[in-house]
């Protein structure tokens, strides 16, 4: 398959092979989004005395539903060197060997291992913030409240992923407008992306309208295999949509993710506070952190500018201020999100209510807290600083 773009200029010097190589390389992978010049897909490049250059880009897969979206990035960043007279992109398909390099440079390695790999964002290294979203029942917003802060933070710059965590009750991905599949490379996973957030569920493996039937090994081992096979990247945040509860899932998250803190996600109703406080107590048996306690559906704006409280009040502040007490440390009330017509239209239609409606109440409340979030620094606890003994 190929495409040939006309000639940009008659004029000016000619490109020479290093020249057009630099432009290849601000060209990134849809799927992977890494320069496709690093992950080694392009196979052949060559430019003629006459300025046309002819390269070759290799898919991980025959199948690439981006093809077109790859061409089209490699014809335009070639097109724009200048000298250029005409561009030929030519697209064929990895072999085995260079699927397997292809997977050593996701992986971070030089080849591949048969010991079973770890949670990279559980590395002492990792500068990536994982905030675990978490609630004592269902039916609070949760997973609605998550896939706003993904999508805020990510339009705000920074490099987000979301895991739903949720293996029977997940949502994820029609709230996300997540219509894509994992791309698979071997034994590595290729997350797909929606708004800038690269997401996993297991919405997107498991045919519409079947249950997942697992149950406590299964949910563990689905939930290490979203956390160890599914390449992320370089990670600013991550974010997982916990199942309600403290059941098996936030257990595993504690285990495989040390690092991590719970988001306690409540309504101000006094029963959701009072299973809200036990989920955060949680914290407390595996050694988590809770950055916080955000209060959801706390009112409903009226037309004369008052405040109706549906779901009555002082909920929130409860709970923060009896797992401050439990923990001795403060936890913040971070947030109260207004109940608003447009975050249950945005979940619908798939464009969460940060992007449809970023004026609404509910939208500037949740950009806030992912404000809040996004900038927060990585704790130095099991991190190595580099300190030896004089």
């Amino acid at each position: 398959m190929s495409q040939l773009r006309p000639p940009s200029s008659a004029h000016g010097p000619l490109p020479d092979e290093s020249t057009v190589r630099a432009a290849l390389s601000s060209v990134l992978d849809p799927e992977i989004r890494r320069p496709i010049t690093e992950l080694g897909m392009v196979s052949s490049l060559e430019v003629s005395a006459a300025g046309a250059v002819v390269v070759e880009v290799l898919l991980t897969t025959s199948g690439c539903p981006l093809r077109d979206t790859l061409q089209r990035d490699v014809t335009e960043a070639v097109s724009g060197v200048e000298g250029v007279s005409a561009v030929q992109v030519e697209l064929g398909v990895m072999n085995d060997e260079q699927r397997s390099a292809l997977r050593g440079v996701l992986r971070g390695q030089s080849g591949s291992s048969g010991a079973e790999r770890d949670v990279p964002f559980a590395r002492p290294g990792s500068l990536t913030r994982v905030y675990c979203v978490a609630s004592g029942k269902g039916g609070v917003g949760k997973s609605t409240l998550t896939v706003n802060l993904a999508v805020a933070m990510a339009r705000d710059g920074l490099r987000v992923g979301l895991v739903d965590a949720d293996v029977h009750g997940f949502s994820v991905p029609g709230l996300l407008g997540a219509t894509g599949r994992p791309v698979k490379i071997d034994d590595v996973v290729i997350p797909p992306v929606a708004h800038g957030v690269k997401v996993i569920s297991m919405g997107m493996v498991v045919p519409d309208g079947q249950p997942v039937m697992h149950r406590g090994p299964l949910l563990h081992r689905a939930l290490q295999q979203f956390l160890t096979e599914v390449h992320f990247g370089d990670l600013d945040v991550l974010l997982l949509d916990m199942p309600p509860g403290t059941g098996d899932v936030p257990i595993s998250a504690a285990q495989l993710l040390p690092g991590s803190e719970l988001l306690v996600v409540t309504t101000p109703q006094p029963a959701a506070a009072e299973v809200a406080h036990r989920s955060g107590g949680l914290a407390a048996r595996t050694g988590q952190g809770v950055v916080g306690v955000v209060e959801n559906m706390s009112w409903m704006p009226m037309p004369d500018g008052s405040r109706l409280e549906v779901f009555g009040s002082g909920g929130g502040a409860a709970v923060a201020e009896r797992l401050s007490r439990d923990s001795g440390t403060p936890v913040p009330l971070l947030a109260q999100v207004p109940l608003d017509v447009a975050v249950r239209e945005g979940g619908d239609a798939g464009t969460p209510v940060v992007l449809a409606a970023p004026d609404s109440p509910a939208a500037v409340v949740l950009s806030d807290l992912a404000r809040t979030l996004g900038r927060r620094a990585r704790g130095l606890a099991g991190r190595p600083l580099g300190v030896v003994p004089a």
